[in-house]
């Protein structure tokens, strides 16, 4: 936040807000495309004339460029990608032959783009708000993590131990009955 921003009322900082989100829309849309973006990729569609086959496209894309055109005329996308991506795992298609759509693997799958071509208008990346996600969708060491985390905020709710918690008295209890011998009547496990 700059320090012009933090002496703004909340009425000015909502209008200014409103009149970023306008400002950026408007730029977006002049865009010879429109594009849309998860972490991990980015999805670009450009509208062409009725009738277009795969044939009279040229799309040329590489770790960090794209470009897209038809046949004997000027490129309608041509230049540096703002991030790099994975070329073997970015695609083009035509649908009803009238829209060509892009799909791009981003390198970095936990970045924003702020725009596609560096030259083109940015985004504010901070005022995305991705999707919900399902569990099924992540892979599985990331789902075990938020399972865990998930087990452990409910055990804590309801004043039960967390899963750390129980795995300590767990090896305490196999501690104790490896050593009968010993007296754990004054110990004390933190």
């Amino acid at each position: 936040m700059s320090e012009e921003e933090k002496t703004f009322s909340k009425d000015e900082q909502e209008a200014k807000d409103r009149d970023d989100r306008e400002r950026e829309a408007a730029e977006q849309a002049a865009l010879p495309y429109t594009w849309k973006q998860e972490l991990g990729e980015v999805d670009i569609v450009i509208l062409v004339p009725k009738g277009t086959r795969a044939r009279d496209v040229i799309v040329a894309i590489t770790k960090n460029e794209l470009s897209m055109g038809l046949k004997g005329k000027d490129r309608i996308m041509d230049g540096q990608l703002c991030k790099e991506i994975k070329v073997e795992e970015s695609t083009w298609t035509i649908e009803d032959q009238s829209a060509v759509h892009i799909h791009l693997e981003k390198l970095n799958k936990q970045q924003w783009w702020e725009n596609v071509l560096t030259h083109h208008p940015k985004i504010d990346t901070t005022k995305i708000q991705p999707e919900n996600s399902k569990l099924s969708d992540l892979d599985g060491e990331t789902r075990a993590m938020v399972e865990k985390m998930m087990f452990d905020q409910q055990q804590k709710q309801m004043g039960k131990p967390t899963s750390d918690e129980i795995k300590k008295m767990e090896a305490l209890e196999k501690f104790k009955a490896a050593h009968p011998e010993l007296d754990f009547s004054q110990a004390k496990v933190s």
